[in-house]
């Protein structure tokens, strides 16, 4: 059975892509997320075996959205995704818990490989 991956990012040009990379890898995207809050919700709902984070999101950012699910599920299998920019905090969520990051613009291989290493 694949694994099935819940994608969390306000931008919707975003989930696709991501949407794109992981499913031709033969990877199961069961939902998607537009911010924490809805985040948090789908986890529990979905129950997916991977979530993609974005940490910039509007009505809850990605580290609260992080400490939400964690709380919830305490191994459950999180990637960051952020860009450059946001050092500081993509330190601050590995440091939560996060069991990878994602540098934006998404290099398709490095998706790919984060999600086998950590599934």
């Amino acid at each position: 059975m694949s694994k099935r991956v819940l994608i969390v990012d306000d931008t919707a040009f975003m989930r696709m892509m991501l949407k794109t990379i992981i499913t031709g890898k033969g990877y199961s995207v069961v939902g998607e997320a537009e911010d924490g809050l809805d985040a948090i919700e789908k986890y529990k709902e979905l129950k997916p075996d991977i979530v993609t984070m974005d940490i910039t999101m509007p009505r809850m950012d990605g580290i609260e959205s992080m400490k939400g699910i964690l709380e919830i599920d305490p191994n459950a299998k999180i990637i960051v995704c952020s860009a450059m920019g946001q050092k500081a905090l993509v330190i601050e969520a590995l440091r939560l818990g996060a069991k990878d990051f994602i540098v934006k613009p998404f290099d398709a291989d490095r998706v790919v490989e984060a999600i086998n290493r950590i599934s």
